[in-house]
């Protein structure tokens, strides 16, 4: 999710479920330890619970990393082995890391001392031509004598040469049933299973199977879809936002965030899918895409596009 759950995207997202544990986008060790680290970690204390997402492979950039996300109050550490992008290969972290599960757990253990939030592990099911599921115990085994006791797993192997980043989420085939297995047989960790889910029913379906569920575009493209898990899955019943109520609890974070300069299209980017399904839909999108980057754009531009949805 690099680039698209932003500090705006999660404040949204939580004006739609208060319960959803939402993740930063992947964030690597050298831009918080050698830029401005404030640019990368700051929140809204709304957005809890939060956890913060690193892409690294050195065990004490990872450790000192972790000791910010300490100190700015993030609810949980993730570390990206996932990822199977050119770009993150070439800085030896994300999925290309799966090959070398004993620096893994080094990376893992050195957080641990820097930190006492929970340290979690986000990866694939094998890569290349190393995808035996005695491979991914023998990974898992490794990271969790380690220490760490939560694996998100994406139910697909990666393909580090040959598939662009999009390809990777769609062209090797979903394995759940490997996920299930591995957590049958380690039946004390916590296995989160993740790719391909597009519905709360189907992670709802695959929570007879493991601990949770994770999921990242289907929810970034039709948000609302969220707007149910609250009920669902964390037994909250809480009566249920209408969309266009969510659009209004935005107004004060819009005119706060605006007041610093931040570009009305850098918050309404994510709002776009909001109404997918909903008559009026279309010109929702249509008119933020044409009119938020435009300068001075500003609440009322929002409030134009509602009335498209509500009229």
């Amino acid at each position: 999710m690099l680039d698209w759950t932003d500090r705006h995207c999660r404040y949204f997202l939580r004006q739609i479920t208060h319960h959803t544990l939402l993740y930063t986008e992947m964030v690597t060790t050298g831009a918080l330890l050698h830029r401005d680290p404030a640019r990368f970690l700051r929140y809204h204390p709304m957005e809890h619970p939060l956890a913060l997402q690193l892409g690294g492979s050195e065990p004490h950039e990872l450790a000192r990393c972790a000791a910010l996300a300490d100190e700015w109050g993030y609810d949980e550490i993730n570390l990206n082995v996932g990822c199977p992008s050119d770009r993150v290969q070439s800085g030896r972290f994300g999925a290309c890391l799966m090959a070398e599960p004993g620096l893994v757990a080094e990376g893992v253990a050195a957080m641990r001392e820097a930190t006492d939030r929970p340290v979690t592990l986000k990866h694939r099911i094998g890569i290349d031509e190393r995808d035996s599921y005695a491979e991914l115990t023998r990974f898992v085994e490794t990271v969790a004598a380690a220490g760490c006791s939560t694996f998100i797993v994406h139910a697909r192997k990666a393909w580090l040469q040959g598939l662009s980043p999009k390809e990777n989420r769609e062209v090797p085939p979903l394995d759940y049933p490997r996920v299930y297995r591995l957590k049958r047989d380690f039946p004390n960790l916590e296995i989160v299973i993740n790719g391909g889910i597009g519905t709360l029913q189907q992670a709802l379906s695959h929570l007879g199977q493991v601990d949770g569920a994770m999921i990242g575009r289907a929810a970034y493209q039709n948000p609302w879809m969220l707007a149910d898990a609250d009920r669902l899955i964390f037994g909250d019943d809480r009566s249920l936002p209408e969309p266009a109520s969510v659009v209004m609890q935005m107004r004060d974070y819009v005119a706060a965030e605006l007041s610093q300069g931040t570009p009305l299209h850098r918050i309404t980017r994510h709002m776009l899918g909001l109404f997918q399904g909903i008559p009026g839909a279309r010109a929702w999108r249509r008119h933020l895409s044409e009119h938020a980057n435009r300068p001075g754009a500003d609440w009322q531009t929002v409030l134009d596009a509602l009335a498209r949805v509500t009229q």
